[in-house]
């Protein structure tokens, strides 16, 4: 039996270390601890040069910062029940989530781990007017603080002076960003990027966090946007209209950044084409291309050993087998006597082989992207704000300040995504990127799902009295805060395709293109758009334009003990205070801790009477009055019900006593079920 104390000590995801045990387990010694200078030996043996000299980006808060990115949450998460049941919620994939964005990302980290591949974000610009001050209710005393930071006495006393002196300093701004910037780099996956919305004040700043946190080599671009927001007035030398986006990936060289129109940079959901370019690393692979039977094959077949870099010669070794049945081999090519290779790995190449083609010129077959006059994206874009916008769906009233504008983010999440992929907004604001999801799902027959994480910060009457007045008379809250515009605006954005027949008019235009090519002579083109349509159609056809709501709710009073010294005379906490509520917010809590999505649905298991919970592969035991009868029950489930193969059994050791958790434990694992699962029994507080 396994003992778990989960519930106070969740953490953002991290998976450094199990990257080295990977890929440097002859550094681990026999007790799992690792020799740095056994690391740095293999690595020189590499021609790897270590260097004392570094530069970098240092301010007073930084160690505060990293402990922040590592410290444990202080949160249980709970669903809205009511509202996800609504019909037009229940089977939603995408979520809105209520409380601290760090809270919530470390919420996230296990069940989204490596799952999103774009994060939006535009936080908080610094600009000494916007409202930013940097607030901390975390509790250190001195010498906690030395030891989990790592810092001398005096350190420790400025910088929590610091950090509860309200300050909106740069060294503020930035332990307010980096653990939620660090966290949230645990979420992409291997295609990943996020793109950062900052303005002058904190640029500078923020580039260098961001080569921290990233590297320097997956900084993508500083993309310019022109926002239209003229200053004037006395004391301005130059009138600024522009601010930025900072776009980095998650892997060198592996983000999929996807092409737009020439003309009106318009997404086409196509994606650059494999080209080569200069580089030492992974010099090449062979695409194998059959003409008659249209067949790529990529095969690794050089000698990396044989490489002679000075006259530029790859050398290859032919796959005669593959040439004698009629594939003829397509290499990168040499420019300027300089060594090439495909610009995607051959992993990439083999998930995105239906995205390229091969054409014939010289005599010579080549590789091409399947769609003429496609460009990268620009450096620059025009986009305007999306004050108008918002101010449509509400009825005319202006009820939030500068919101980005749909078309922008539009654009960003064309550029930054493919159909089907998760888009992560962590400072929500009025909610704008949830509503250019919808858009462009019902346009394209995408099906992109967002979460959107958004404070309930409260509306200050004497700053935005309308907005105040608003939520509180028309939406009938009596403590309005900016996640009750956020949610409503997703509401109405939602409606407001419904109401314009977007979808139904999309399906027309595909239905139409569908039959004229149908009409048309036939040919393997025609089939394949034909499909590409068909899979389209129907994701129209199955639009999801709703959501999920979850929030944050601080973990109970007095929840802090040491398992070990728990008996039934002694108990630091009082369980028979839970309610039904409290109960489901655990189950909520530890499910997204163990890996399972928020948006997927936990089956009532009913065992003689007893309700359990069960979902991929784990089955939660959190209810109180498990007995001999219900455990019966629940081996004979197991050998029978062909649906039901639980490998975790979890239970809540509150409500059992020592005695009962012994006699589950030791029946499980000596019970020989018919389908020979290993089961492990987990007793998780």
């Amino acid at each position: 039996m396994k003992e778990q104390k989960v519930t106070n000590d969740i953490k953002g995801h991290n998976n450094n270390f199990e990257v080295l045990k990977k890929h440097f387990s002859q550094c681990f010694d026999k007790n799992g601890n690792f020799d740095f200078e056994k690391l740095k030996q293999e690595l020189s043996e590499n021609e790897i040069n270590f260097s004392k000299e570094s530069y970098g980006l240092d301010w007073l808060g930084k160690s505060y910062a990293r402990l922040l990115a590592t410290d444990s949450t202080t949160t249980l998460l709970v669903a809205d029940e009511e509202f996800n049941n609504k019909e037009e919620n229940k089977n939603s994939q995408n979520l809105l989530i209520k409380g601290d964005n760090l809270e919530v990302l470390k919420h996230l980290s296990n069940a989204y781990h490596e799952q999103v591949k774009m994060i939006y974000i535009d936080p908080p610009y610094n600009t000494g007017n916007d409202g930013f001050i940097y607030e901390d209710d975390r509790k250190f005393t001195v010498k906690e603080l030395q030891t989990l930071a790592g810092v001398d006495e005096e350190k420790a006393r400025r910088i929590l002076d610091f950090t509860q002196s309200k300050s909106n300093s740069h060294s503020a701004w930035l332990t307010f960003i980096y653990p939620r910037i660090y966290i949230a780099k645990q979420l992409l996956n291997e295609e990943g990027i996020i793109i950062v919305s900052i303005d002058d004040n904190e640029v500078t700043q923020l580039r260098l966090l961001m080569d921290e946190i990233f590297g320097e080599e997956n900084f993508v671009s500083q993309l310019v946007i022109i926002t239209g927001a003229n200053q004037s007035g006395d004391g301005v030398r130059i009138q600024k209209n522009t601010e930025y986006c900072i776009v980095y990936s998650n892997t060198p060289n592996s983000a999929c950044i996807n092409r737009v129109d020439k003309v009106n940079e318009s997404y086409r959901n196509l994606n650059d084409a494999p080209t080569p370019f200069e580089t030492r690393e992974e010099m090449g692979y062979t695409i194998y291309y059959n003409p008659n039977s249209k067949e790529l094959i990529p095969l690794q077949d050089y000698d990396k050993t044989k490489i002679e870099t000075n006259d530029s010669k790859q050398v290859y070794t032919d796959n005669k087998e593959l040439i004698e049945k009629g594939f003829k081999p397509i290499r990168p090519g040499i420019r300027n006597k300089k060594l090439h290779r495909w610009r995607w790995g051959i992993d990439t190449f083999k998930k995105r082989i239906d995205e390229i083609e091969i054409f014939e010129e010289e005599g010579e077959f080549q590789v091409k992207f399947k769609q003429e006059g496609l460009n990268p994206p620009k450096s620059y874009h025009n986009y305007g704000g999306g004050a108008t916008e918002v101010k449509d769906l509400f009825d005319g009233i202006q009820i939030f300040d500068y919101p980005k504008g749909v078309k922008h983010i539009k654009y960003l999440i064309s550029i930054g995504s493919r159909h089907g992929d998760i888009i992560l907004d962590f400072f929500a604001g009025s909610g704008t990127t949830a509503e250019a999801v919808m858009q462009l799902n019902s346009l394209n027959g995408g099906n992109r799902k967002f979460i959107l994480v958004q404070l309930p910060e409260s509306i200050d009457p004497k700053k935005n009295k309308t907005a105040y007045d608003f939520v509180k008379n028309k939406l009938g809250i009596e403590e309005p805060t900016i996640f009750d515009i956020t949610k409503e605006r997703l509401i109405r954005a939602s409606k407001k395709i419904k109401d314009e027949d977007t979808i139904a008019k999309t399906i027309s235009v595909k239905e139409k293109e569908i039959k004229k090519l149908k009409d048309d002579i036939f040919s393997d083109d025609n089939e394949e758009t034909i499909d590409i349509l068909n899979k389209e159609l129907n994701a129209l056809k199955e639009q999801d334009l709703g959501f999920k709501i979850f929030e944050t709710k601080p973990i109970w009073d007095d929840y802090y003990f040491e398992a070990n010294e728990l008996n039934e005379l002694q108990k630091l906490f009082d369980e028979s205070n839970l309610t039904e509520k409290d109960i489901k917010a655990l189950l909520t809590t530890w499910k997204t801790y163990d890996g399972i999505k928020l948006t997927q649905e936990i089956s009532k298991i009913e065992l003689n009477g007893y309700i359990a919970y069960y979902t991929s592969e784990k089955l939660y035991l959190i209810n109180k009055g498990f007995n001999t009868v219900n455990l019966k029950a629940l081996l004979e489930k197991i050998d029978t019900d062909k649906a039901f193969n639980p490998t975790s059994i979890i239970a809540f050791g509150y409500f059992f006593d020592s005695k009962s958790l012994r006699e589950i434990a030791e029946n499980v694992k000596s019970y020989a079920n018919k389908k020979n699962i290993d089961i492990d029994f987990i007793t998780r507080y």
